[in-house]
């Protein structure tokens, strides 16, 4: 079946025309290496055919005639951002695709995405999204990974529907938490048979630690606060145990007391095993910091949400809503736990991974991926780490650290030039003077017109 808003074959262009892959050189620029852990001298990046030619002394790099020059001198060069989690699609609701996003990311200087709930339908629109890219006719992030969600009406059921997202070739299987534990099983085997990595929710009723050594990454920190909790498996044993699901004031209540019961040196043990596993965890912080916030502070007006799509909106409008009555002692607390266990996570050495869940309420795509960067080093990253945790992790974790994830030679050229440096302030990731994606440059003025192009977009009636 395909997906509400036509035609996957109909897949629009952007209005502004993408710019021609050119022969590009950054003249005297600060390379941030992230991978030998320091900052350069200045250098000059040749950039050719979409590649990463040479990185070397300005004095001594010959500029080929006809190139594209662009003064590097006291700015900074980064690998492109990676959102390890985001939604492309809307499954559910069975709404046009997220494509408004694309120009965004871009703006952003995010250069890729993991999607993390396409249907077997779905990948063929991400298919031809990633040869638009490829062939210069669309402005859009690369899409490095497209997971299928799997839950199964039963644990057989489960390891079909494992077989029919290898067949219509998804990069991984996504697992959510109401998942039960046998059809989970049943999943890990369909997609080790296949040689496909399960990721995304550790489910409700298995230990964080059980699952690390079966499961890729883990998404949102699912089972992290009852595992650094004294009564964390008391409560999994319960849930395992329930014939009823609970309600929302049991959920809240259950959730309350692991909370409450916070073990700060159990939850150190909990990290070293954790890293030992080599699971990588996705924190999206901008979760329950939005969630925390609101409950404080009364929603402001917020320019970017001229960015957002009508139905995205209204969207938001009516979750929002929703979630008002919520629990802000609980929203609070929640923020409180999971910076401590980033914290602890990130000293023990456990691989954390930038994500933001975009376009959840409030969640603004791109610019949502330098608020995570800056709340993973409140929790406690170096700034490095941090820039790591979106470039060079996921290149790693995914598999794709030849082609990208540093700033090296032979590398693709999908980079972020920085007016300021990212290592001393974290922040300086938003202060983007140019974006290079797939080898072609975007400068300032051309990203503020995306940015335009797309407000005017999100601004336009849809065709009934």
């Amino acid at each position: 079946m395909l997906m509400a808003g036509g035609s996957l074959a109909a897949i629009p262009a952007a209005a502004t025309a993408p710019p021609a892959r050119q022969r590009i050189a950054i003249v005297g620029v600060n390379v941030i290496d992230l991978v030998h852990d320091r900052t350069s001298r200045p250098r000059t990046v040749l950039i050719d055919e979409g590649r990463i030619v040479v990185i070397g002394d300005p004095r001594t790099v010959r500029i080929p005639d006809g190139t594209h020059r662009v003064d590097g001198k006291g700015r900074f060069l980064i690998p492109g951002l990676v959102d390890m989690h985001v939604h492309l699609f809307n499954g559910y609701s069975r709404r046009p695709p997220n494509d408004w996003t694309f120009p965004l990311f871009v703006a952003n200087g995010v250069t890729a995405v993991r999607e993390m709930n396409a249907d077997t339908a779905a990948l063929a629109r991400v298919r031809q999204w990633r040869r638009a890219l490829d062939d210069g006719e669309r402005l859009a992030p690369r899409i490095v990974a497209a997971g299928v969600a799997v839950r199964g009406t039963s644990a057989d059921d489960a390891a079909l529907q494992v077989d029919a997202a290898a067949e219509a070739g998804a990069d991984f299987i996504k697992v959510f938490s109401d998942i039960p534990p046998a059809h989970w099983l049943s999943v890990l085997d369909a997609a080790r048979r296949h040689a496909l990595p399960v990721a995304g929710h550790v489910p409700a009723q298995v230990p964080l630690l059980t699952a690390a050594t079966r499961q890729a990454s883990n998404e949102h920190l699912m089972q992290a606060s009852e595992a650094c909790s004294s009564t964390g498996r008391r409560v999994i044993d319960e849930r395992r145990a329930a014939t009823d699901d609970l309600t929302a004031a049991q959920r809240d209540a259950e959730e309350a007391r692991v909370l409450q019961t916070f073990d700060r040196r159990r939850c150190r043990h909990v990290a070293t095993a954790l890293a030992a596993t080599g699971q990588a965890q996705v924190p999206t912080l901008v979760l329950p910091h939005a969630e925390s916030m609101r409950r404080v502070h009364a929603p402001a007006p917020d320019s970017r949400a001229r960015y957002l799509r009508a139905d995205e909106r209204l969207r938001w409008e009516r979750l929002l809503a929703d979630a008002a009555t919520a629990d802000s002692g609980l929203a609070r607390q929640r923020w409180r736990t999971a910076r401590r266990i980033v914290r602890a996570f990130d000293r023990a050495g456990v691989i954390v991974l930038a994500g933001t869940d975009a376009p959840m309420p409030e969640i603004y795509p791109g610019f949502s991926l330098h608020d995570e960067l800056a709340l993973l080093v409140d929790a406690g990253l170096s700034p490095r780490d941090a820039l790591r945790a979106a470039t060079l992790r996921p290149a790693q974790f995914l598999g794709l650290s030849a082609t990208q994830g540093s700033v090296d030679v032979g590398k693709r050229a999908d980079l972020v030039l920085l007016d300021a440096d990212p290592t001393r302030d974290i922040r300086h990731t938003r202060r983007i003077r140019a974006v290079v994606l797939d080898g072609r440059l975007l400068q300032r003025e051309a990203l503020d017109a995306l940015l335009e192009e797309a407000a005017r977009d999100a601004a336009t009636p849809s065709p009934p």
